[in-house]
């Protein structure tokens, strides 16, 4: 049974785990705290990215370095320690020298060269405790949901965003297009951008929009996590603009989604945003790479102009893409229309 402090103890390490500090990539991000047999906090670590200590040594070495005892105490960690020797050292078996009496862990590792960890601590006498509240078990989940997506497909997760009126267009028929949504909306989009590892966009609409593709605060100033900016398409594109702290620019020269995917994963990249316009939105969805649609749905009619998404290649009711629906939630609102943000996920087409 988890106890108030443990659960407590594991928000803490959720926390941690995400903090913007906290690169994004091809290592989850981890969160410790360990407790003493009162349930006082003794030391937290956090996985600061690869090569760097696990999230478990880094709270025994917090520990050690102000010289208090872990003899006895409890490790809350928001993944399972892993069994394996890669760049560091197992971080079961550093729990177990240090004498740890009991582990609470929220989420199994899915990998399988790492897991093991939770057979390897009961072995020693150490107690385990899993299947804990379903909340913080999501939260541990979501948040390395990019990592463990990589770990099944081999590819990136893809989040496609877009933003349209209720009949459908992206922009106005002149081609204007900012803004369809409101502040709260692009405020929404900025944090997006800060839990993904890269954001794509066509050569269409870098050539247009001129987008700086970086994150930022409601305050204007950069957020201190900062995507990739990747561009993907075989014409010519001017340069993004120049940002001081924005992510780094990669060209994808390929038409081809999963050839953009393959490049960016081999890049340790493991969630992309796609917010190209609708030729690069309808391809990532006419190739069945589109793991999440957010859209951004405004009160408002145009009657024509660019539609949000091009060709899917469907020419009868039966090829139609369905999406089941995840969440739909109106977005704050200072006296203008209120916009709707709506969450979907694409099913698998049958044959």
């Amino acid at each position: 049974m988890l106890l108030d402090t443990e659960r407590g103890a594991l928000t803490r390490a959720l926390e941690i785990a995400g903090d913007p500090v906290v690169p994004l990539g091809p290592n989850p991000r981890v969160g410790c705290v360990l407790l003493s047999p009162a349930g006082e906090v003794l030391a937290e670590g956090r996985h600061r990215g690869a090569g760097t200590a696990h999230a478990e040594a880094a709270a025994l070495a917090a520990a050690r370095s102000a010289d208090i005892s872990v003899v006895g105490a409890t490790a809350v960690v928001t993944l399972e320690p892993c069994s394996h020797v890669g760049r560091t050292g197992p971080c079961a078996d550093a729990l177990i020298s240090a004498g740890i009496a009991r582990v609470v862990v929220a989420r199994r590792d899915p990998n399988p060269v790492a897991a093991g960890g939770i057979e390897r601590l009961r072995a020693a006498g150490i107690e385990v405790e899993l299947g804990i509240d379903e909340d913080l078990a999501a939260a541990a989940a979501a948040l390395n949901r990019g990592w463990e997506h990589g770990l099944q497909h081999a590819r990136p997760l893809v989040t496609a965003k877009i933003a349209l009126t209720l009949d459908g267009r992206a922009a106005a028929a002149d081609g204007t297009s900012q803004w369809i949504t409101g502040p709260a909306a692009r405020e929404e989009v900025h944090l997006l951008r800060t839990t993904c590892d890269a954001v794509l966009v066509g050569t269409g609409t870098a050539r247009t929009d001129h987008p700086t593709l970086t994150a930022r605060r409601s305050d204007g100033t950069l957020h201190p996590r900062q995507p990739l900016r990747a561009v993907m398409g075989t014409g010519t594109a001017p340069s993004l603009p120049a940002v001081d702290g924005a992510g780094e620019e990669l060209r994808l020269l390929t038409h081809d989604p999963s050839a953009a995917l393959e490049t960016l994963f081999e890049r340790g990249v493991r969630h992309v945003l796609v917010e190209g316009g609708p030729v690069v939105t309808g391809a990532f969805l006419r190739a069945g790479l589109v793991d999440e649609l957010i859209v951004h749905l405004a009160p408002t009619l145009l009657g024509a102009g660019r539609p949000a998404v091009e060709d899917l290649s469907i020419a009868t009711l039966a090829d139609r893409l369905d999406l089941d629906l995840v969440e739909v939630a109106p977005l704050p609102s200072s006296g203008g229309p209120t916009d709707l943000r709506i969450t979907l996920r694409p099913r698998p087409r049958t044959a």
